[in-house]
């Protein structure tokens, strides 16, 4: 590959793990919080297509994202309260609501199917993005693909840096030591769920205004909401983790268009499956560093031991456990 080709590679991977970024920093968040929220996948295609028609009817691209954000948050607060307050399973819950969502999405969106609307335009950087090979990779995109990268600090600097961000994890952690701090676990457990949903509905409509322009069926965004979840999973709960999974399966994704015209004989469907199950054998590989027996395999094996260190990872202790003050 030439230089130019290089650069162009490396900025649509950028650009194209901008909407994975935004859902999985978002479900970082809930289940920072002890909340599970399987509805992403749901959410991220009823958030796109809303999107797309808001900002298709009013010509604001802003009122289109600002509606993903508000469907995002309504969804997650459903979730919340019905697993918060009711009790209920949130793995049901967030089931349910993932396959209500993706139904009522193409539903609704029918007639503005594969319609010409608008998109957000890039925005270069005045003098940055005039850098050799960096500059067009990290300078010459749009706002959206800035945001997600901005977020992904502030996401950590919130979380670890910041009293909000330990009384947050206190929460995922042991919510009835935090009430006894003076916390109303189930409270802050609803806010950070809809904060975590909004990044999700953004996500969706980053995919429709941007990524991907329009609406369809297929989207395109088909799928994401579960490998969102699975690159929580993947980065350990750690926002800056979670992103790198992130850009690597948008890698994966845009190699496979590449792969496609290397090797015309292997059907093309190969290579649009196989950024999934390759992201399922990382998290298969995750769940062996946990075990005992292979801890104490790499004990000596210092090498071997920073590598299981760097993928290995636990989960907030109250996850998906809704807690109920005495």
């Amino acid at each position: 590959m030439s230089e130019f080709d290089l650069t162009i590679l490396f900025a649509s991977i950028v650009a194209g793990a901008a909407p994975i970024v935004l859902a999985a920093l978002g479900e970082t968040i809930t289940e920072k919080a002890g909340v599970i929220n399987l509805s992403l996948d749901g959410t991220i295609l009823l958030s796109a297509m809303a999107s797309f028609v808001i900002a298709y009817e009013t010509g604001s691209l802003i009122t289109g994202f600002l509606t993903g954000a508000v469907i995002g948050g309504i969804v997650a607060s459903l979730v919340a309260f019905f697993s918060v307050y009711l009790r209920q399973s949130q793995v049901a819950v967030g089931f349910v609501l993932t396959l209500m969502t993706r139904d009522l999405a193409y539903f609704l969106g029918n007639s503005y199917s594969r319609i010409q609307g608008p998109q957000v335009e890039p925005l270069h950087v005045p003098l940055m993005n005039k850098i050799p090979f960096i500059g067009p990779i990290l300078f010459g995109q749009n706002i959206v693909v800035y945001f997600s990268v901005a977020m992904i600090g502030i996401c950590w600097w919130y979380l670890y840096r910041t009293p909000m961000g330990l009384n947050l994890r206190s929460i995922g952690e042991n919510p009835k030591a935090s009430f006894s701090r003076g916390i109303n676990s189930r409270k802050m457990q609803m806010v950070y769920s809809v904060c975590g949903g909004m990044f999700v509905g953004l996500a969706g409509a980053a995919f429709s205004l941007s990524t991907k322009p329009g609406w369809g069926r297929p989207q395109g965004a088909e799928g994401t909401g579960w490998i969102a979840l699975a690159l929580v999973i993947f980065g350990g709960w750690n926002p800056i983790k979670a992103a790198i999974g992130a850009y690597l399966f948008s890698f994966l994704q845009v190699m496979g268009i590449y792969f496609q015209g290397w090797f015309p004989s292997i059907p093309a469907q190969v290579f649009q499956v196989a950024p999934f199950p390759l992201m399922i054998f990382t998290l298969v590989i995750m769940h062996l560093t946990q075990k005992e027996s292979v801890l104490s395999w790499a004990e000596e094996k210092n090498w071997i031991k920073s590598v299981l260190k760097m993928f290995s990872s636990t989960a907030p202790q109250s996850l998906g456990k809704p807690y109920k003050p005495d």
